[in-house]
């Protein structure tokens, strides 16, 4: 087993969590922060676009995007644009996959098994797609996946949606994926989920599956690490 510290945000914007995360990669890096740790949290509505671009999938135009106060934001993970917002749960785990001897796809499959098992709470069945990456129930996508690898440390990492309002989703094709229907827990259960208890599932299942010793810290505990 490996140990990790594991931090749990309340809502977040996604730049000031992007930040925190390529601090972290370089303690990490650096030998400064000696445990793996995973941040858990929710963002204000944006969309990130990955090393593949996504600019082109998204099917709105910018005007609409700021009346709807939604940003779009680049960054360095792997795959095509996809959207966080209020009620999807998002996991970043800042792993060195170097030491713990993990291939990267053995990482993201780790990751959708991780959704699955969350969902399967619920009574969900959902499964990872070796082709689209992510989780699925049936057709429908309920959780995506895009991490980044720097010097055998992993970031970025999940999205489960939740409770999130799907409608952003319309506005681009997730992950490239034209004709692509979202979902979240709450569409397929019918009712509200409660994001605290799918918080505790989600850290039960990536403990579980990443094999780690867990120790819950705060944000001042990780700045002084960093």
């Amino acid at each position: 087993m490996r140990d990790a510290y594991f931090l749990d945000l309340p809502l977040t914007p996604f730049k000031e969590v992007l930040e925190l995360q390529r601090a972290a990669v370089a303690a990490r890096c650096s030998g400064r922060l000696s445990a793996e740790l995973v941040i858990l949290v929710e963002h204000p509505p944006v969309f990130t676009l990955g090393r593949r671009g996504g600019l082109e999938n998204l099917t709105v135009t910018p005007e609409v995007l700021e009346t709807k106060g939604i940003q779009v934001q680049p960054i360095e993970r792997g795959g095509n644009i996809t959207y966080h917002g209020p009620g999807q749960l998002v996991a970043y785990p800042i792993f060195n996959i170097n030491a713990a001897r993990i291939k990267v796809v053995e990482f993201v499959a780790a990751l959708e098994q991780v959704m699955a098992q969350t969902a399967a709470h619920w009574g969900i069945y959902a499964k990872g797609d070796p082709v689209n990456r992510g989780a699925w129930v049936g057709v429908r996508k309920l959780g995506s996946i895009g991490i980044t690898i720097r010097r055998g440390v992993s970031f970025h990492g999940l999205a489960l949606n939740v409770n999130t309002d799907l409608t952003p989703f319309q506005w681009m094709n997730p992950c490239g994926i034209k004709d692509c229907e979202m979902t979240s827990l709450a569409r397929e259960v019918g009712e509200t989920v409660s994001m605290q208890t799918a918080r505790r599932q989600m850290q039960r299942h990536l403990t579980d599956v990443l094999a780690l010793r867990v120790r819950d810290v705060d944000m001042a505990f990780v700045r002084r690490h960093l």
